[in-house]
């Protein structure tokens, strides 16, 4: 029968990998009560500065910072769940913490993805470089890709030049941007515009699938901050100032 959604994964995998998503997301929603909302130190000046020029009122803000942090954990997770779906396409599998993000069965193609083309010091690319080249040279007829899903350009070309102030090359190393690499994999040329297209139609199917009263609670250091408020009646933003600056000279006043 044939496939709802795309034709170069099957709808179980791309539902799979939908589900592992959902589960991420809502796992770094729950993260985010006060002890790990603090944990990093919150700039209220900034804060302060962010409510007064946007015209945020200090519970639209404190959303926005929460929503901010969930961002950040989760942008690991969508680079996971890309490497599931390459990984469903027939010859190829995800590494699942082997090493390598994607190999060919017969191993000869092995690759380590990466969201977007800025996400790596040069002392990372360096390493990469490394990594892929010894697998270029361990299996001789592998060629080995860093892939960047969220690229500037769309590309696939050797890897070669100054890295980390050393010249580096080898003949079966390669750079290439995401959709290119959908393309070499699914033999689609639109492999990651087809994705694009179906994704709302398939979330939405995914989600009537699964129980939404098992969904956890999201974002509970609002809450948390709101309730201490109540007694010390401190605006939002001074009570986050207290709770993670009350050591600092004069801030034991607020």
């Amino acid at each position: 029968m044939k496939n709802k959604y795309v034709d170069f994964i099957s709808d179980e995998h791309l539902l799979y990998c939908i589900g592992n998503l959902h589960k991420a997301y809502l796992k770094a929603k729950n993260n985010i009560n006060k002890k790990n909302f603090y944990s990093n130190k919150v700039d209220t000046i900034k804060l302060t500065f962010d409510s007064k020029f946007n015209k945020l009122d200090e519970e639209s803000l404190i959303e926005s910072e929460i929503l901010r942090q969930v961002d950040k954990s989760i942008n690991n997770s969508i680079g996971i769940f890309h490497e599931q779906i390459l990984g469903g396409i027939s010859g190829y599998e995800a590494g699942n913490l082997s090493g390598y993000d994607i190999k060919a069965n017969d191993d000869t193609l092995f690759a380590d993805i990466k969201n977007k083309h800025n996400t790596m010091n040069s002392s990372a690319a360096e390493a990469l470089f490394q990594k892929l080249a010894r697998y270029a040279n361990d299996f001789k007829k592998a060629k080995c890709y860093w892939v960047q899903i969220l690229a500037k350009s769309s590309f696939c070309e050797l890897w070669s030049g100054d890295i980390n102030s050393k010249e580096y090359s080898h003949s079966r190393v390669y750079k290439i941007s995401g959709d290119q690499f959908y393309a070499l994999l699914s033999g689609k040329e639109d492999a990651m515009f087809q994705l694009y297209q179906v994704l709302p139609e398939a979330i939405k199917d995914y989600l009537q699938s699964v129980d939404q009263l098992e969904e956890i609670e999201e974002n509970s250091a609002l809450n948390e901050i709101q309730t201490e408020i109540e007694s010390s009646k401190r605006t939002i933003i001074n009570q986050i100032t207290f709770e993670n600056y009350s050591y600092y000279l004069g801030f034991n006043k607020l």
